[in-house]
């Protein structure tokens, strides 16, 4: 029996949205605490261009049994 990944992207989409969460969180608290040093436009876009690639790609895997007979 062998387990073969249809979706080769989840792993990836799942680092980027981690990545992604902890870059946007870190400028909404310099946008709350120091407003001057926050880039929250720039957080608007990664977060865009993840919603996006998620979207295409998806971001769940999905096993795919193989049965040898």
């Amino acid at each position: 029996m062998k387990t073969t990944l249809k979706n080769q992207y989840a792993q990836t989409n799942q680092i980027l949205i981690f990545l992604v969460s902890f870059v946007f969180g870190y400028n909404v608290y310099n946008a709350i605490v120091h407003p001057e040093k926050s880039h929250l436009f720039l957080s608007f876009i990664l977060l865009a261009i993840t919603i996006y690639t998620c979207k295409k790609y998806g971001y769940k895997t999905k096993h795919e049994k193989e049965e040898n007979n």
